[in-house]
C-alpha cells in the first residue's frame, strides 16, 4: 500500500503540468485540492493550454496561475501546429526563472513528461513514470487501468497531500451566472435536462437517432430539454430535434465554459457521452447519466454513486470487423487499426436511460407509469 510522505517545508511555489482537454483536466481536481489544502499558502501554476487561460479565473478552481506550454511532442500535441525550438527554449527559461519549489507530472506515463519537467531546476520533481522514462524524485508507476481521479490522488499523497473528496468540485462565478440568467428566464423557472450528444470520437457516442425518442420521454414528464454541443454541432442537434413530437431547445454554442458551468449548475440532471462536459457537470454538482463502453468506465467514470448513475455498454467487439480495439489502451489499438465510426454503446436502451433518470428525479417528476417507455424508444430506432 502506498504510504503517504510527508508535508515538505517552505513551499512557495508548486507547478502541475497537465496540458490537454476539459475532462483531462476535470479529473485532476480532487487532487488539486488536497494540494491546496495541505499548503494553503503555496502559489499553485497549471502548465497547460490556452483554454485553461481563459477558463480558470480565480476562484473557479485551486490553480492560482496557468502559464500556456508550447506545442511540443507528448506534452502539447495541436493538430497542424509544429514545435518551434525558440519557443521551446524560451518556456524552459521562464520555467527555470519561476523557482519552482515541486513539479508534478500529470502527463501520462512520464517518457515525455520526465526529461521535460527535470530542465525546470525545480526544488523537487513528482509524478508518473514507466520502465522506459526518466526518473522523478518521487513517483509511482504509471498503470493505464485506474480511476484517473485516484491516480493523480496518488501522486499529491508523495508530497503528504490528502483530501476525502473523491469528486471533482469547481466554482461557478457570477460572471458565469450573468451569462446565462437571460437564457434561463425562457425556460421560465421549468425544471430541465440537459443532453449533450456529441463526443469527439464516435465510437464513445450513444446512437444520435435514439435522443429524439428519450426526448421526447422526458418532456411527456414535464420536464425541459436542452441540448448542448459545439457551435459545429448545431445542425445534429436540428435534425434530432426535427424527428420529435415535442419542443426541445438547441443551445449548441451559446455559452462559454464559464457559462456552460452555470447552466448545468441549474440542470435536474446532464445525460451525455463520455466526454469534458458531462464531466464538467459532476464538478459544479449535478446529477449526471454518462454512456461509457465498459474499459472507459475504469479511467473515467464518477467513484460516488449518490448522484451519478454510469450506463456502462458490455459489447467488446467492432461490429464491422470484430476487432476489440483495446490495445494498448481502448480506441487506440497499436497492432491492429479499427477505428470504424461506430457507437460502442449502442446497446443501452431508452428504458434504461429513463430508469437512470427516475432514481435521480424527485417523485413529483417522476413520468406516468402508464407511458409506454418501449413504444418510445422503437420510434425512435425506426425514425
Amino acid at each position: 500500500m502506498l504510504q503517504s510522505e510527508d508535508k515538505l517545508k517552505n513551499v512557495q511555489k508548486i507547478a502541475v503540468l497537465r496540458a490537454n482537454a476539459l475532462g483531462d483536466f476535470i479529473v485532476t481536481l480532487p487532487a488539486l485540492k488536497a494540494l491546496r489544502t495541505t499548503y494553503p499558502n503555496a502559489e499553485i501554476v497549471l502548465l497547460g493550454k490556452s483554454w485553461h487561460q481563459q477558463f480558470l479565473a480565480k476562484g473557479r478552481s485551486p490553480i492560482d496561475r496557468v502559464v500556456v506550454v508550447p506545442v511540443k511532442k507528448g506534452i502539447r500535441n495541436e493538430a497542424g501546429e509544429a514545435e518551434d525550438l525558440n519557443e521551446i527554449d524560451a518556456f524552459l527559461a521562464q520555467m527555470r526563472n519561476e523557482h519552482f519549489d515541486v513539479v508534478l507530472n500529470f502527463q501520462g506515463n512520464g517518457i515525455s513528461a520526465n526529461p521535460f519537467i527535470k530542465q525546470f531546476g525545480a526544488r523537487l520533481t513528482v509524478g508518473l513514470t514507466c520502465e522506459k522514462a526518466e526518473k522523478l524524485d518521487r513517483s509511482i508507476d504509471y498503470y493505464y487501468y485506474q480511476s484517473e481521479v485516484i491516480r493523480f490522488l496518488e501522486v499529491v499523497k508523495l508530497v503528504g497531500a490528502e483530501t476525502p473528496s473523491l469528486e471533482p468540485e469547481l466554482q461557478v462565478l457570477a460572471t458565469d451566472r450573468d451569462e446565462v440568467k437571460s437564457f434561463l428566464s425562457t425556460l421560465q423557472n421549468q425544471p430541465f435536462i440537459v443532453l449533450h450528444p456529441v463526443a469527439m470520437d464516435t465510437r464513445r457516442m450513444w446512437p444520435l437517432e435514439n435522443y429524439g425518442g428519450l426526448a421526447d420521454a422526458l418532456r411527456q414528464r414535464n420536464l425541459e430539454v436542452v441540448f448542448t454541443g459545439a457551435a459545429e454541432d448545431r445542425q445534429v442537434i436540428d435534425d434530432i430535434i426535427d424527428t420529435m413530437n415535442y419542443t426541445a431547445v438547441n443551445a449548441c454554442g451559446n455559452f462559454s465554459l464559464g457559462g456552460l458551468s452555470a447552466l448545468l449548475s441549474q440542470a435536474a440532471v446532464m445525460i451525455a457521452a463520455d466526454t469534458g462536459p458531462l464531466h464538467l457537470a459532476r464538478a459544479v454538482n449535478t446529477p449526471t447519466i454518462g454512456f461509457y463502453w465498459a474499459p472507459n468506465l475504469i479511467n473515467w467514470g464518477p467513484l460516488t454513486r449518490t448522484i451519478h448513475r454510469p450506463l456502462i455498454s458490455w459489447k467488446m467487439e467492432c461490429p464491422i470487423c470484430g476487432i476489440v480495439p483495446n490495445d494498448p489502451y481502448p480506441f487506440e489499438p497499436q497492432t491492429e487499426s479499427c477505428d470504424h465510426p461506430v457507437s460502442f454503446t449502442r446497446d443501452i436502451s431508452i428504458e434504461q436511460v429513463l430508469k437512470a433518470v427516475d432514481g435521480l428525479l424527485p417523485q413529483e417528476n417522476s413520468i406516468d407509469k402508464s407511458t409506454n417507455i418501449r413504444t418510445v424508444e422503437m420510434n425512435a430506432i425506426s425514425s
